[in-house]
């Protein structure tokens, strides 16, 4: 038995966790592992509530469970609240914090059904397969800012990117382990040609890859990098990088696949794993049953197999999927010629009962 805690969060999250929740109900059915569900207020939602993006009682469930699929949080609706009030900068990073999730993992991985579906030509991205590890709790986005006025009346932002040699040994370790059941390749991106805390960044990852001798290292600048994945992606296997750079990274990455709301992701370290798809909360399509709830059915997968030891559970749900799309299914951000287009709710219906 298993205790899951719910926050589907703003906009579109309700709906596509709802799609996660059928078909996880459906591995249940099948395989007779028992999942306890608690729901909590988070994100936006939660804010008007009960003024706390964040609140309390949240807190307290996730850290008591097994695992927390998240949907998503934000929106225009709350952009102008204080920083600290608003669901990303309030809620989606104290609570990575809170749980320790120092490492987050994003698959980039093209189903052959949707070959066609990339931007990019089919000879391109066909076969993709790129897991990005990306440093989670530290860099730009936790470390001190602040503004100051300056004696012209001008005011000056301070952001400031700083790494520990601790924090980029585990990440690393993560990367170098997820290598070794792959194709043994990590690719570690940085900009050591004009930041000091990457060119820390380059001297620890080359020292960690000593314990993998396993293992093969090459290094690459992030503008080089970017401009790779669109070229030649399928020269990546494992992508490690910090947290800013990872941010940008994986959304590019998201794109070679065909849409965004393809791709899930898990952010491990602590006790309690964090499972969310990439996508925003999208409010323009909320409640419409248009969005697309295979990213977080696969992020439910990815938490079967990395915080409940399940991997035949998930890859039951992946080749569920795999199996909807080769039959032609597809939501309005998939949608091709000849498909046959679901909405939010059928698109789950459809990978529950193939399982």
């Amino acid at each position: 038995m298993y205790t899951i805690t719910l926050l589907p969060g703003d906009g579109i999250g309700p709906e596509v966790v709802a799609g996660a929740m059928q078909v996880l109900q459906a591995v249940q059915e099948r395989t007779g592992v028992q999942f306890v569900t608690r729901e909590a207020l988070f994100g936006g939602c939660a804010y008007d509530a009960t003024g706390s993006p964040f609140p309390k009682e949240t807190q307290k469930l996730c850290q008591e469970g097994d695992a927390v699929l998240l949907g998503a949080v934000g929106g225009p609706k709350w952009d102008a609240l204080p920083v600290e009030q608003r669901p990303e900068a309030g809620a989606l990073l104290p609570l990575r914090k809170q749980l320790g999730a120092f490492a987050n993992l994003r698959p980039s991985l093209i189903f052959s059904a949707l070959s066609d579906a990339s931007t990019l030509k089919r000879e391109v991205v066909e076969g993709l397969d790129i897991m990005v590890v990306r440093e989670l709790t530290g860099g730009v986005y936790f470390g001190p800012k602040h503004r100051e006025t300056l004696p012209d009346g001008s005011v000056k932002a301070v952001d400031v990117m700083e790494y520990s040699t601790n924090e980029i040994e585990r990440v690393a370790r993560v990367a170098f382990d997820l290598a070794r059941k792959r194709s043994s390749r990590v690719t570690s991106v940085d900009k050591a040609n004009v930041l000091e805390s990457s060119r820390l960044w380059r001297e620890v990852v080359t020292s960690v890859a000593g314990e993998y001798p396993d293992v093969e290292l090459n290094h690459i600048l992030v503008d080089n990098c970017a401009m790779q994945l669109v070229r030649y992606p399928q020269q990546f296997d494992v992508m490690l990088t910090e947290n800013m750079f990872g941010d940008i990274l994986s959304d590019l990455a998201s794109q070679l696949t065909g849409s965004i709301g393809m791709l899930p992701s898990a952010s491990l370290g602590g006790k309690v794993g964090l499972y969310e798809p990439i996508h925003g909360s999208a409010p323009d399509i909320s409640g419409q049953n248009l969005a697309n709830p295979i990213a977080t059915i696969m992020s439910a997968a990815m938490m079967l197999r990395y915080s409940f030891d399940l991997p035949q559970a998930a890859d039951l749900v992946e080749q569920a999927v795999a199996g909807v799309l080769e039959e032609g299914y597809r939501t309005k951000d998939i949608m091709q010629p000849g498909m046959k287009q679901v909405g939010t709710k059928e698109m789950a219906e459809l990978i529950g009962v193939r399982l």
